[in-house]
């Protein structure tokens, strides 16, 4: 009796220290609840069903919660954000796996040339070739969600799932953070941790103000004519050929937010297109230009500009490096009372590989 008097005061029925009574065993426990049976056996009954019921929670947390995560999860995972869809501006590289640490690329370039040579020379010029190597790192990045046992326990007992708003929640947080780290290389807080840039600020393309020609003078499209503007546009889609030596050709212009809703209302003089219109159909790329429009371009420029982006849009020119998709994690118990579903993600950031193969145009 000495290890139940520890805890247990047969005089009042009442447990003296609960957490005694949780860490002692199995036979000590059933002893307990013989004792109070004894005294009362209808309290004892009600007793011994709420011991069961607290000691299964556990269990029965787990039990209820694997399924709906399931669903939870196939829901989260059929819902998109268009919003945050990075797909449309650059290749993802899905390659590899979550546990990745980076990658290794080689290059290779040709080198010598042809010359002139007398019969009897001794000087023959050769051809030969030069590699070089290129590294870049992946990094483990996370966000999940977490289930009380409350939360858990009231659902179950009103016999619906658990809401998918927490997963839905997290998904969307690692499609922001995504596109911030693929557009400008900085976290949605603003930081530039791991030292990358994005789609808009890569330092090695080709950057340059549009023409100084407009009413005033002044350099925004507000103040030019629409053949300005065509103009400007298509001085950029020509400038990736030219830059890159003619091995590139700009297929994608994409335009920030408001100018592409700007050109999208404003018709050329003496027809009735839009700039926009006129622009798809007539254009120094050809036919298969795509233009989209992005709000991260809006200050992206100089001193906070407007920026426009041209590029042949293929994985030679730049990539998004996303070895390790966001994905859940199996539920676990962290506390007491509280069920943790982390979820986790590897990333390699925007890798612009040709910069020439891309021109950013500004403060328009």
């Amino acid at each position: 009796m000495n290890a139940i008097t520890n805890f247990f005061d047969a005089a009042t029925g009442q447990i003296t220290d609960p957490i005694l009574f949780m860490a002692a065993d199995a036979a000590v426990k059933k002893q307990v609840i013989a004792i109070w049976a004894a005294d009362n056996a209808r309290n004892a009954a009600t007793f011994a069903d709420k011991i069961d019921a607290f000691l299964s929670d556990a269990q029965v947390g787990y039990a209820f919660l694997a399924p709906q995560l399931l669903r939870i999860e196939a829901e989260v995972y059929m819902t998109k954000y268009p919003s945050f869809d990075i797909s449309a501006f650059m290749p993802v590289d899905s390659s590899g796996d979550m546990w990745d640490v980076g990658t290794l690329v080689y290059s290779m370039d040709q080198v010598g040339q042809a010359e002139f040579l007398a019969g009897g020379a001794f000087d023959m010029p050769y051809a030969s070739t030069k590699m070089a190597q290129f590294t870049r790192n992946f990094h483990l990045a996370a966000i999940g969600y977490e289930w009380n046992t409350q939360e858990m326990q009231r659902a179950a007992k009103l016999g619906r799932s658990l809401s998918s708003d927490k997963a839905m929640a997290a998904g969307l947080a690692s499609d922001r953070f995504i596109y911030g780290i693929a557009m400008t290389g900085k976290t949605p807080r603003g930081e530039s941790e791991k030292g990358w840039t994005g789609f808009t600020n890569d330092a090695n393309v080709p950057s340059a103000q549009v023409a100084n020609d407009g009413t005033g003078p002044s350099r925004l499209w507000s103040a030019k004519t629409p053949d300005q503007i065509l103009r400007d546009v298509n001085e950029a889609l020509t400038a990736v050929e030219t830059n890159s030596g003619e091995t590139m050709v700009a297929d994608t212009l994409v335009l920030p937010t408001t100018a592409y809703n700007d050109i999208a209302t404003k018709r050329v003089t003496d027809t009735g297109t839009t700039i926009l219109g006129f622009l798809q159909a007539n254009n120094a790329a050809g036919e298969s230009l795509s233009i989209r429009k992005s709000r991260a371009l809006e200050t992206a420029g100089t001193s906070n500009t407007r920026r426009l982006v041209t590029y042949a849009n293929n994985a030679q020119v730049l990539k998004f490096h996303l070895p390790g998709p966001h994905q859940f994690l199996p539920a676990f118990q962290k506390s007491s009372m509280v069920y943790e579903v982390g979820g986790i993600m590897n990333v390699g950031g925007t890798e612009v590989r040709l910069p020439k193969g891309m021109v950013y145009r500004d403060s328009f």
